[in-house]
């Protein structure tokens, strides 16, 4: 005859779903990972490994749809060489003033709407700033340079107020 066991029941645990999309610091700081990750030519496998993670989860940071704690933004740091300043650089005033406020929300849809436009994080970009540095003569870099800006056309003029 076996001996009856008792078990206890199981505690459910009940995640919300995020009404509102990520937070925009969440999805700022994601996106400077990408870049940085990007412009050191790291894939997302070889910074999941070196995290001990999937690089399902490296997605998940980038995109900001999960947020990185402090010990990991200090394991990124460190394997990206850069201090974890660097994640929050550039944020955007209007998401660090929402942050200082009444919370994120209704922002994150505009934070996210912003990073996908932005031509400095655009893979190209990142691609060819790499491929530029990675040029060691700087007469020829130099020249490069000066080729580049005559194919773009003249610079706009920003007009005073």
């Amino acid at each position: 005859m076996k001996a009856a066991t008792a078990t206890r029941p199981r505690k459910k645990r009940s995640r919300a779903p995020a009404k509102n999309g990520p937070n925009p610091v969440d999805v700022h700081v994601g996106a400077r990972v990408r870049l940085r990750r990007t412009l050191v030519g790291m894939s997302q496998d070889k910074l999941g490994q070196a995290l001990g993670l999937t690089f399902q989860q490296v997605q998940k940071y980038e995109r900001g749809s999960n947020r990185i704690g402090s010990s990991r933004l200090y394991q990124l740091g460190q394997i990206l060489d850069v201090p974890v300043s660097h994640f929050f650089d550039e944020m955007p005033d209007d998401i660090a003033a929402s942050q200082r406020g009444h919370g994120a929300h209704g922002l994150a849809d505009q934070a996210q709407q912003s990073y996908g436009d932005d031509s400095l994080t655009r893979r190209e970009t990142l691609e060819l700033a790499r491929a530029y540095y990675r040029i060691t003569d700087p007469k020829v870099r130099k020249q490069l340079f000066e080729l580049t800006k005559s194919l773009s056309g003249p610079v706009p003029r920003i007009k005073k107020r």
